[in-house]
């Protein structure tokens, strides 16, 4: 009983800390079971996604000089599922996600089978971290601030193809992403 209960505390921190999608994500242990190859039989978590999501509403980014379309991922099944089970992004393409306040952010690889360069950025649009992060990888790539609000994920490699570094301000057709996703000026 006392496994049990440790299974369930793990997997309900892996949800609220996240995947690419998002680590943070707020789920509960589900019920079903799976067998992996050994034939050991484990509960499966219902709040962890099992296919793609559909194209997400898009928004077109400026990341210093260049263009980007990206899908919004905003709400909390949105950021969870992410890129999950994608099979191809175009070079222009991403995904932002936005977090409702700054965190320090966490993003894993969990079926996601693209290999993505994540940007975590600060309230203020401008970049902060850019890691690479690796097909099926369930260790989590942690921020080392906890004043990231938005994480832009791109092909692998998108930013040194691009010369975005950090520093570099992230701005919406609609302007500053604060303004853009809360309003704020």
């Amino acid at each position: 009983m006392n496994r049990t209960w440790v299974h369930v505390f793990l997997i309900i921190s892996a949800a609220l800390l996240g995947g690419c999608g998002k680590a943070s994500k707020n789920g509960t242990s589900g019920e079903g079971n799976a067998t992996d190859a050994g034939g050991t039989t484990a509960p499966v978590d219902s709040a962890i996604p099992t296919k793609a999501q559909p194209k997400l509403a898009t928004i077109k980014l400026w990341i210093g000089p260049e263009e980007m379309s990206t899908e919004m991922a905003v709400t909390e099944v949105q950021e969870r599922t992410g890129m999950m089970f994608r099979t191809n992004m175009a070079e222009s393409e991403g995904m932002i996600f936005v977090f409702p306040m700054p965190q320090r952010a966490d993003f894993w690889m969990m079926n996601t089978i693209l290999p993505l360069s994540a940007a975590y950025i600060d309230p203020d649009g401008q970049i902060v971290e850019i890691h690479d992060l690796q097909p099926h990888d369930t260790n989590s790539v942690r921020a080392a601030t906890d004043n990231i609000q938005y994480v832009l994920e791109t092909r692998q490699g998108w930013f040194k193809r691009h010369n975005i570094k950090e520093g570099t301000v992230i701005a919406t057709e609609r302007g500053t992403l604060r303004k853009t996703f809360s309003g704020d000026k």
